[in-house]
């Protein structure tokens, strides 16, 4: 059984702990577009959607993981890296890979390790259109956010109709007790820097690529 969140606001929360669950298997958050391969097969590599998140931890720190590679500080700071996380220690959030334009059946997935739950604050997940179509319409674009024992939760971004290439999606809030909830956000914005300001996460940027 899926929950699809349809309602916009803080009161559309689902806590996905509730009644004491401990979350004790891998999260997954997973970007499809193909709804068995059609449009993928048809646009071919003229689309090109990604999956990334904002995240923060408990000491404090913060990055974002997505498919992108380009400059980025803090405090003065800046660093050039591909943003694909780590699985096996901090931050125990990991891109599998970017998936350019759609030849995966899976799409784009990020995992989450269970063991590093307990490190893990807050998570912003967002997707983008790199190139190719304009609309969200016209990708047809699924989030699935899986954690195990609890139901689906399922964002569809082919409802969507905004011209904007950047969409905020869901947040993910964890407690100290390692409670855990989740909210929709459907936020458009003009790239990450727009998104980034509208929910405080305060990082410089310059143009990417991959």
């Amino acid at each position: 059984m899926a929950i699809v969140l349809e309602k916009n606001g803080d009161k559309h929360r689902i806590n996905l702990t509730k009644g004491g669950n401990i979350v004790t298997g891998e999260i997954k958050i997973n970007l499809d577009w193909s709804k068995g391969g059609f449009l993928k097969q048809l646009f071919g590599s003229a689309i090109d959607l990604d999956l990334g998140c904002f995240y923060e931890l408990r000491d404090g720190s913060k990055m974002l993981i997505d498919g992108l590679q380009f400059s980025h500080g803090r405090g003065g700071r800046r660093e050039q890296q591909t943003r694909q996380g780590c699985y096996t220690q901090a931050p125990y959030i990991w891109h599998k890979g970017d998936d350019r334009g759609g030849s995966s059946e899976s799409g784009e997935t990020i995992l989450v390790n269970p063991s590093g739950i307990p490190n893990i604050k807050r998570i912003i997940v967002y997707t983008f259109i790199y190139e190719g179509v304009a609309k969200w319409s016209e990708t047809n674009a699924v989030v699935k956010v899986s954690v195990p024992g609890c139901e689906d939760v399922i964002v569809q971004m082919g409802n969507q109709s905004s011209n904007k290439k950047f969409c905020a999606i869901a947040a993910i809030e964890i407690g100290s007790d390692n409670s855990m909830e989740v909210q929709k956000l459907v936020t458009f914005h003009d790239g990450h820097s727009d998104c980034d300001r509208c929910y405080g996460w305060g990082f410089n940027y310059s143009p990417g690529s991959k």
